[in-house]
């Protein structure tokens, strides 16, 4: 890092930790007039284009308040019409780099444009989502890609059938046909993107049925879509390709959840299969997985312990390389494991304090015919591992990593966290996956580093909301003397961004 950029991060970090500073010393709980008129409790949308996921056709409309600011009223539009716009934009900087030979820090301003439109009659709804996902401020230099930028185009067109009541049998019961967001369970393996400025979209068709307050089932087939272009300098031109279908691809699987067990417990029991393959626009490692896991957990109440456990297997095939001509296939078998365990104090504030555990399995040895780095498939990793963006640090591959995680309400419309965790490979002969760097011979020190990350979010009212958020990398060796990592100064970004929903 350069000399003359310390006084620049230390004012980054002072506003990082002014916000947090405000959001919990200048708010003030609210008296009691102000608290008989929120008697109503909402779940919080994430800070990200949403508005298309907060109508459930099987469970209603109340889980999420409505925005305060929103079109439909404005423009005075019939009750059979939905409409949404969501704008978020957000300014991140870091400072440092950790990725294979690359210099220096970066910037970049990613916005993210949210246009959603929706017609329904009784059972029926066809539907339509337009995203504009564009950054600014990168350069050749930032190795920028489509999970960055995926400009003006179409992430959901779908046709939809629903009865809360099928022939009277007291299930409900959903089919949606065309191209789909997908959203289940931990969100570890199948996500809507909240942070990335990108979402994945699949076309296909979803059934779904609901035993209210008991069980509910989701089963898919859909192919993957490609976002185009994904080439880096066609990205930073911004030069405009709609996206498509992978044809080559299919990912299909079942989801199951069980509510309300003994013990406040809920369950999840899952199958997936991924099976790809190579297109002119987008050569692939041809992986054709197999992906078995299962979730328990209870979910976090004041005064209470939770726990959540999610244990995930992987087998199959897998191409060595991208490359079509490289023919060898390895066998793929790999694994996942989080625990956490936590407990929510009644107190003002009502702070959680967790202890968090990650592992997923890396490659034992690079010379076998075989491969144990665990694949993440369609997941989220923000909630987990720190910020994305141009930052992102870990994923859910090769990693070792407890850590610790306090969060706290200082308002109602505050919410902030703090997380500390530390990083080590799980196979010293495999890669930090994010960075690039291995080591084949498993000789380097295998500590990555260690995490350091806050979190602050206002919501001004439900419509206009405010987020900022600090992360510093602690380098460890295997960061700092691994061949063709940069050198060995620390790492520090800071994001603040805002989402506007109308």
């Amino acid at each position: 890092m350069n000399p003359q950029n310390q006084p620049i991060l230390a004012s980054r970090f002072g506003r990082a930790l002014g916000l947090l500073g405000i959001s919990a010393g200048v708010v003030t709980h609210p008296g009691p007039t102000h608290a008989a008129a929120e008697k109503k409790s909402y779940t919080q949308p994430p800070f990200a284009a949403f508005s298309s996921q907060m109508p459930d056709a099987l469970l209603g409309s109340y889980k999420y308040e409505k925005p305060i600011w929103n079109l439909h009223d404005a423009l005075g539009l019939p009750e059979w019409l939905s409409l949404s716009l969501e704008q978020r934009t957000r300014y991140e900087t870091m400072d440092g780099s950790f990725r294979k030979d690359s210099k220096g820090g970066d910037q970049q301003i990613p916005l993210q444009t949210d246009l959603w439109l929706e017609a329904h009659s009784e059972h029926w709804r066809l539907g339509g989502e337009f995203l504009d996902a564009r950054q600014f401020g990168a350069d050749k230099g930032s190795g920028i890609n489509n999970t960055h930028v995926d400009e003006a185009d179409f992430i959901q067109g779908y046709l939809a059938w629903s009865d809360q009541n099928l022939a009277h049998s007291g299930l409900g019961v959903e089919a949606i046909a065309g191209r789909q967001t997908l959203n289940f369970g931990s969100r570890r393996l199948i996500a809507r993107n909240a942070m990335r400025n990108t979402i994945n979209s699949f076309d296909g068709f979803r059934v779904r049925v609901v035993d209210y307050n008991h069980w509910q089932f989701n089963a898919f087939v859909t192919k993957p879509v490609g976002r185009y272009p994904n080439d880096s300098e066609q990205l930073l031109d911004h030069f405009h390709s709609f996206d498509e279908p992978e044809e080559q691809a299919w990912f299909s699987g079942g989801f199951l959840e069980v509510y309300d067990l003994p013990g406040k417990i809920n369950a999840e029991l899952y199958l997936y299969h991924l099976d790809e393959g190579d297109r002119k626009r987008n050569q692939t490692r041809n992986r054709r997985y197999f992906t078995p896991g299962m979730r328990w957990y209870i979910k976090p109440a004041k005064g209470e312990f939770d726990f959540q456990s999610e244990t995930i297997g992987q087998f199959g095939t897998v191409r060595a390389t991208k490359d079509a001509g490289d023919g060898k296939n390895l066998d793929h078998s790999a694994w996942y494991q989080h625990l956490d365990i936590g407990y929510t104090f009644a107190m003002p504030w009502t702070p959680r304090f967790a202890l968090e555990y990650d592992y997923a399995s890396g490659d034992h040895d690079p010379k076998d015919k075989k491969d144990q780095q665990f694949d993440t498939l369609f997941g989220a990793r923000r909630f987990e591992f720190g910020p994305t963006g141009i930052y992102g640090a870990f994923a859910r591959s090769n990693i070792n990593t407890p850590g610790v995680r306090v969060g706290f309400n200082p308002h109602s419309s505050v919410q902030a966290f703090v997380s500390h965790r530390f990083y080590w490979l799980a196979e010293d002969k495999d890669s930090w996956t994010t960075a690039g760097l291995r080591d084949k011979t498993g000789k380097t020190n295998n500590f990555i580093g260690q995490q350091l990350e806050m979190t602050a979010r206002w919501n001004f009212n439900s419509s206009l909301n405010f987020e900022t958020g600090w992360a510093h990398l602690f380098k460890g060796q295997f960061a700092k003397t691994t061949a063709g990592a940069p050198n060995g100064q620390d790492i520090d970004y800071f994001y603040v961004q805002s989402q506007v929903r109308f």
